[in-house]
């Protein structure tokens, strides 16, 4: 996935993956927003798993072998 990353006027980061609604974190440094945006990612998708949704993401992240 692909993750954009800005740098705003205060001189923040936000790093925010366009394909996951409502992905998006800011942090002190670029290292930092990276970082929280991987693990929120990580996160929806998990919960996505939980909930049984179908998910395009996810199947960039798991194949499955017969």
């Amino acid at each position: 996935m692909r993750i954009e990353l800005e740098t705003e006027v205060d001189g923040r980061f936000i790093a925010e993956v366009p394909d996951i609604p409502g992905a998006l974190a800011y942090g002190d440094t670029a290292h930092e927003a990276i970082r929280r945006v991987e693990s929120l990612v990580l996160r929806i998708l998990a919960d996505r798993i939980d909930a049984g949704e179908e998910s395009e993401e996810l199947a960039e992240v798991f194949t499955v072998s017969t």
